[in-house]
């Protein structure tokens, strides 16, 4: 491991220190809170088939590891405010500095690698509830929420730098890379590019309005100045609008919710068949940079989650986005599909624990595939050529432990078939142990 794993391995378990409260009962309204956390993961992969390589491709035989250490500060100015201030130290590498994989294996490996830590402000917003009415909730203090209550009828506004994730596209059991499952394409739909810098947060607004049973979204969000940058927009010259509905229900008494989101980028794109041209003209590789002109890509996506008894939870996703233009923030994936599972410990004594067992699918269109066989590289993928495409195949499967409150331990496989959507290569192996902990 690099220069000041060990260091920061440790702060894990310093964070996890404070004691637990003697019962579950909600916190009391709060005017300001202190949260943190922190997450090491150790990722790698044996030797797999990689007949040959190109400049984004996926490495065998390797092992990296990353960490993150985030201070969750909050304060509420007034009523039904809540201010807050996200500082983090981040250090460590994905595979193959995350390149390779269109559902990269570890959402904690950002599109940035450094091999010192480094601190960086993620987020910093302000959200206000208005209260509309209905039966009265009580909302627990966590990181980003202070405790206190809430009407169910309410609008919610959020403004400043956050994730385009953290209001949309939730699920209960695959939205977290530091508590469940680690692929990209498992924590967020595949195919939603939203709006993000290197790093996965973006500045913006979102409203929510909460109606019994419904909810409905919208968003406006900076992309950054160009794919996959560090750096973001100040003013939407380019641009993300995001939708979604939402509903939640029961079946045979047990929560569920199905979400439907759609988005809808504006800025200077290149489409790939103009990048084709272009290099048969010119006897050069391909690349979409040199045809990019202002564009709009659009895409969709369903999100399902259901109980099904106390301890066991069914989750799908399927998406779909214009493959004709090059994805800009997120990853190389067209469409997408996922189906999975998660169970709770208390089925053998381990309440908490949770095993999480998942499937998915990523696809890219014919004239993506094309790009990518003529030396194309896209965000995370390119090996040079693709004589023989495929769709990524992925499974993953983790069993997390908790041993004391605030204190996780999981270990992770994943099996990725045809990585980079090339069958010349894989299938990889992916093995990793995670270390969490959170006050």
């Amino acid at each position: 491991m690099r220069y000041g794993c060990s260091a920061l391995a440790a702060l894990v378990i310093s964070i996890a220190a404070p004691a637990a409260r003697a019962d579950d009962a909600p916190a009391p309204a709060q005017d300001y809170a202190i949260h943190g956390q922190a997450t090491f993961v150790l990722q790698g992969t044996p030797g797999f088939p990689s007949p040959y390589a190109g400049a984004n491709s996926l490495t065998p035989h390797q092992r990296k590891e990353t960490i993150d250490a985030t201070l969750y500060i909050g304060v509420r100015p007034w009523a039904g405010a809540e201010i807050w201030a996200n500082p983090e130290v981040d250090q460590g590498f994905g595979l193959s500095n995350t390149l390779g994989v269109a559902g990269f294996p570890s959402a904690e490996a950002y599109k940035v690698g450094k091999k010192y830590p480094y601190v960086r402000l993620q987020r910093a917003f302000l959200r206000q509830t208005i209260d509309l009415g209905g039966a009265d909730e009580t909302v627990a203090g966590a990181a980003n929420q202070l405790g206190g209550m809430r009407t169910a009828d309410r609008l919610v506004l959020t403004i400043g730098k956050f994730g385009v994730g953290d209001v949309f596209d939730a699920n209960s059991y695959a939205h977290d890379p530091r508590g469940d499952f680690l692929n990209w394409s498992l924590v967020d739909a595949g195919s939603f590019d939203y709006a993000a810098d290197a790093w996965g947060y973006s500045t913006g607004v979102a409203a929510e309005w909460y109606r019994g049973p419904w909810t409905l979204r919208v968003g406006a969000f900076n992309l950054s100045k160009i794919p996959n940058g560090a750096t973001l927009e100040s003013g939407f010259g380019q641009y993300q609008l995001d939708g979604e509905i939402e509903h939640r229900h029961q079946i045979a008494g047990r929560n569920g919710a199905v979400r439907v989101t759609i988005f809808r980028n504006r800025g200077r794109f290149g489409r790939f068949d103009d990048a084709l041209a272009l290099a048969a003209a010119t006897g050069a590789a391909p690349d979409t940079a040199l045809v990019r002109a202002r564009r709009t890509r659009i895409g969709a996506s369903v999100d399902i989650e259901q109980a099904v008894t106390d301890s066991v939870g069914v989750f799908a996703r399927a998406g779909l986005a214009n493959g004709q233009i090059e994805p800009y923030d997120f990853t190389d994936i067209d469409r997408t599909a996922q189906l999975g599972v998660a169970i709770d410990g208390k089925r053998w004594g381990r309440a908490g624990d949770t095993i999480g067992i998942a499937a998915v699918v990523n696809g890219i269109t014919r004239t993506h595939q094309r790009y990518l066989d003529a030396g194309g590289v896209g965000v995370l993928v390119g090996d040079g050529r693709l004589p023989h495409p495929g769709a990524e195949a992925i499974g993953e499967a983790y069993y997390d432990w908790k041993p004391a409150k605030g204190v996780a331990l999981s270990l992770d496989y994943q099996l990725v078939g045809n990585p980079g959507y090339n069958r010349d290569r894989g299938p990889a192996n992916v093995f990793a142990v995670r270390l969490h902990g959170a006050f």
